[in-house]
């Protein structure tokens, strides 16, 4: 009721932010962390009354967020931030999911689907996928809430669905999907294409282009060969199909020698002219920054599947605050997260300025 108010909800989700932002895990721990920085945090941040909310008020507060307003304001500030500083340019655009595996000991299962531009690796959406839905059933809904205009959706095989390609076309951006085994008739035409293929090794055409990237690291010297074709596309029954893939890398252990070969097929809405098969190659590589530059961190520098949280939409809440706080670590250019938070952890002053709570310095 009104008259029981003694907290802004601004001053409560800063504090929850914050929390995390300071390593922080689970509603207990960020109440705790508050304690033990009541006295800084009341000087900067003047809040009406001359005490800050407990770990109890933080839990209630994570209980009673409106978890699709707040999913609403991610969107909104990412999309705005991103479109700023990638005019022009088609912007990569990650789907995948994510299951909070800590909640699972609690007999509750949270799977949540997330979308995450290539650069910089910054949320943009994220839904939870029902217990009686799948991604499949998921990714429409998600998509139907950010603007693809210039942007390519990419996924993995279980996202190639013809439906999914046809809403992204229609809301104005284009596609780029991996063929498995779910597609089996379409990996087969694909495969068959290039094993046999009409054209000669050597001829670079609009019909056909290949190229190659090598890289060395982590014990292992890795070459990819992407090849394009744009000979399936009136043969194919796919909406929207440009041209259609296939990627070769060859990994060879520095120690012992040994190279493994793994194929893959993809295709895409993107014309030859719209891009090449180097633009493609990008692309296909970006659509890994979910996994490495999001998920990844989240479960290990964030310790999201750690957390024993599991009440109510609980999860769900406190995913989409980590969400918010790395998207704002990788927009303010911090590409290696556990020095960022190390960084932040050491100046209260500067963890309130990342947020917007206090004037970043000129």
């Amino acid at each position: 009721q009104a008259r029981g108010k003694r907290h802004a909800w601004e001053l409560i989700l800063a504090l929850i932010a914050l929390g995390i932002l300071h390593g922080e895990r689970t509603p207990y721990g960020i109440g705790q962390w508050i304690a033990t920085q009541e006295e800084a945090l009341l000087r900067w941040l003047e809040p009406s009354r001359p005490y800050l909310p407990s770990g109890s008020t933080i839990r209630r507060a994570l209980q009673h967020i409106s978890i699709e307003r707040a999913e609403e304001q991610l969107r909104r500030f990412t999309e705005g931030q991103v479109r700023n500083r990638c005019e022009g340019e088609y912007k990569g655009l990650a789907l995948d999911g994510k299951s909070i595996r800590g909640t699972y000991k609690h007999g509750k299962s949270v799977h949540l689907l997330s979308a995450v531009y290539h650069q910089p690796a910054a949320v943009v959406a994220q839904i939870e996928v029902g217990s009686k839905e799948n991604e499949i059933s998921a990714a429409p809904a998600l998509l139907a809430q950010i603007d693809l205009r210039g942007c390519v959706v990419t996924t993995d095989a279980l996202l190639t669905q013809r439906k999914l390609c046809r809403q992204i076309v229609a809301q104005g951006g284009h596609y780029l999907m991996q063929v498995k085994d779910n597609q089996p008739q379409l990996k087969e035409n694909i495969a068959y294409l290039f094993e046999e293929p009409p054209w000669t090794r050597e001829e670079k055409t609009q019909e056909y282009q290949c190229y190659t990237t090598v890289d060395k690291g982590h014990g292992r010297l890795e070459r990819r060969v992407l090849e394009t074709s744009t000979t399936l596309n009136d043969y194919l029954d796919w909406p929207h199909l440009q041209q259609v893939m296939r990627r070769t890398t060859y990994r060879t252990d520095l120690k012992t020698d040994e190279t493994t070969v793994t194929v893959t097929y993809g295709i895409t809405s993107l014309s030859p002219e719209q891009a090449d098969a180097a633009q493609l190659e990008s692309l296909w590589r970006g659509h890994w920054t979910i996994e490495n530059r999001v998920h990844y961190v989240r479960d290990v520098s964030m310790g999201e599947d750690a957390g024993q949280a599991h009440s109510d939409h609980i999860p769900q809440a406190l995913a989409l605050f980590r969400c918010m706080v790395l998207t704002l670590l990788r927009l303010a250019g911090w590409r290696y997260i556990p020095d960022a938070f190390r960084h932040y952890r050491a100046s209260l002053k500067e963890s309130l300025q990342l947020l917007g709570l206090l004037p970043a310095p000129p």
